[in-house]
This record gives structure tokens, C-alpha cells and sequence, in this order.
């Protein structure tokens, strides 16, 4: 494994980060726990996860589970770099959130941490991430928050998720009048189909040292192989229906997925692993965010790790699936 300096901090982190959102809803406990060892054994010391996986009646269950692996024992605790989210309605869908029981007031901050703490198992997240952009809550009132469980010791290091390249700037900027680390990282959706956060917000994480942690890098499983899949008669999972099913409707994505399946095969490579280690060749990038509901997922997402594209690769991936351009050349003429 492979392992870099997570933005302008001194933590180690693997270039791989072992997202968790699967474990509940599509993976049970059991083998939950032997990705995660799989996982650890291989070297990847980041795992992510959010205090509304599990979602619907079972909001806060993927947390009980990575929970009950540290439980375990075996030092797994210790090697892990543990991050998690705050900012969703953790009531069950449908039902209204009671007023500040979401999102980023200070109130709803402590509250949210101190319940993750509970079903994690731990006395302390090493990196804590607002999941969504709070537009009602100032960031004084966010960073007076978050200071104070820091000096707790609750809290270690805090990052955001979904924020645009303006709320990264606008974070830190107040972070520094108040004397604080800030931001230090960015979850945001990034992936070869899937680029316009270099118009933004991958330079606004550069310039304010945050590690760019993309989610969805295979942009739901159509980087994955999802038309050999389709023809194979093995399309499972968000690949088959729902969202990515609807992608694969369009004319033009099927053009483009076709392309780039070809183009992979050509090389003799796997498209899931080409569509890793794009992302860890890019920029800014401190390791894309796999979310694997199996153990041959996590395989295939390791091997991506020590693959490197070279010049030629990377010119035609470009040309398949051309990124913006920088701003503000890519909006302004």
C-alpha cells in the first residue's frame, strides 16, 4: 500500500480510503467485518463512513458495525485513521427532524458527535467532515464548535463533503482569523465521467492544502465495466437499475462507456481499475473513496494501487471524457 500526507497535515493515510456506506444495506456484519480485516491486512488505514449510513429505519448503522470491529480488539482501533460525517436528519425517512437535529448549528454538532462516538465505540474521531453545506449556520459559530471538541479531544482534524470551491475558501478564511487548522480535507463527487470539480473546487482544495477524497469513483458502476456486464448478464446492484440505469439510457454516455470499455481492453486492463488509478494520478488527490460490497471488490480496488497509466493511456482517456478546463477560462469564454 501506498500512503500520503492527507492535504497540509502530517497524518499518514493510505491512497485508498475503505468507504463504509454498503455495510448494512448491502452487506451484512459478518462479512462487513472481513473486508474491513481484508482491508487492514492490506495496508489501508483510512476508513470513511457518516452517522446516516444505513439509511431509512436504520440510520447509524454502518457506524454500529465498524463500531463492533474495533471492538474486536487486534489493535484495529489504533491502525485506523477513522472519519466520519454529521449534518443529515437522522429520524427515519419521512419523518420531519426535530428542530436542531440536523445540519450544522453548534448544538447539533456536539450532539451529532457525541452519538457517533457512542456507536462507533471510540473516545475520539480522527477526521470529522460537515457532509453537506449548512447556507443558515455562519462559520464562526461552525468553527467555535469544533474547537471546542477539539481541545476536547473528541475531534482531531475536520474536513468537508459536497462544499463548492467558494464555501472551501470562505471555511478557511474564518478558520485562520480564529487561529484554527481549518478544512483539511474535501469529499466531493469525482470520477473520469465526472469532472467538474477541477473547475473549482480541486483548485480551491490545492490552494488551501486540503486532500481531495473524490467519492463515487466509479460513478456508480458505469466505470466499472457496466455494458460487458449488461452483455454478460452480470449487471447487479446501482449498475443495473436506478440512477446509473437511466445514465445508460442516453445515446451518448453508451457512446462514451463504449469507447472507453474498448479502449481499456485494448490495454489489456480492468475498467474499475483504470478508473482508480486515473484518479489517483490526478492532482490534488490524496485516494478515491471505494465502497466495496465484497471482498473481490476490495481486490480489484487494491490492484489499482500499483497500476500506472502512462502518457499515452491518459491522453485518450482525456479525449473520451475531456474535463472543463480551468476556470475561469471554462465558463467565461
Amino acid at each position: 500500500m501506498e500512503y500520503t500526507q492527507l492535504g497540509r497535515t502530517g497524518l499518514k493515510v493510505s491512497r485508498l480510503v475503505l468507504g463504509t456506506m454498503n455495510f448494512g444495506p448491502q452487506t451484512d456484519e459478518p462479512d462487513s467485518h472481513t473486508i474491513m480485516d481484508a482491508a487492514l491486512a492490506a495496508g489501508v488505514n483510512f476508513v470513511d463512513t457518516a452517522n446516516v449510513y444505513g439509511w431509512g429505519e436504520n440510520k447509524g448503522r454502518t457506524e454500529e458495525i465498524v463500531g463492533s470491529w474495533f471492538a474486536k480488539g487486534g489493535g484495529r482501533r489504533d491502525k485506523t485513521v477513522l472519519a466520519t460525517k454529521g449534518y443529515a436528519n437522522m429520524a427515519p425517512d419521512g419523518e420531519a427532524p426535530w428542530p436542531n437535529h440536523d445540519k450544522l448549528s453548534a448544538l447539533n454538532i456536539r450532539r451529532s458527535v457525541e452519538a457517533s462516538l457512542r456507536r462507533l465505540g471510540t473516545d475520539h474521531i480522527d477526521l470529522y467532515q460537515f457532509h453537506h453545506v449548512d447556507r443558515a449556520t455562519p462559520w464562526d459559530e461552525i468553527w467555535q464548535a469544533m474547537d471546542v471538541l477539539v481541545q476536547q479531544g473528541k475531534v482531531l482534524y475536520v474536513g468537508s463533503s459536497n462544499h463548492a470551491g467558494w464555501h472551501l475558501a470562505q471555511a478557511n478564511e474564518t478558520a485562520a482569523r480564529r487561529g484554527s487548522l481549518g478544512l483539511v480535507s474535501e469529499q466531493c463527487l469525482y470520477n473520469l465521467a465526472e469532472r467538474r470539480a477541477e473547475m473549482e473546487v480541486v483548485p480551491a482544495a490545492e490552494s488551501y492544502g486540503l486532500g481531495v477524497l473524490p467519492w463515487s469513483p466509479l460513478h456508480g458502476g458505469l466505470l466499472g465495466g457496466a455494458l460487458r456486464k449488461e452483455r454478460e448478464g452480470g449487471g447487479s446492484g446501482r449498475t443495473a437499475s436506478g440512477r446509473a440505469a437511466g445514465t445508460l439510457a442516453d445515446p451518448a454516455v453508451r457512446a462514451r462507456l463504449e469507447a472507453y470499455e474498448n479502449l481499456v481492453a485494448e490495454h489489456g486492463l480492468e475498467p474499475g481499475e483504470v478508473a482508480l488509478a486515473w484518479l489517483l494520478s490526478r492532482p490534488g488527490v490524496t485516494g478515491p473513496v471505494v465502497g466495496p460490497r465484497t471482498a473481490g471488490q476490495l481486490d480489484s480496488a487494491l490492484r489499482a494501487v500499483e497500476l500506472r497509466l502512462g502518457d499515452e493511456l491518459l491522453g485518450a482517456l482525456d479525449e473520451i471524457f475531456p474535463g472543463p478546463g480551468p476556470s475561469p477560462e471554462a465558463f467565461a469564454w
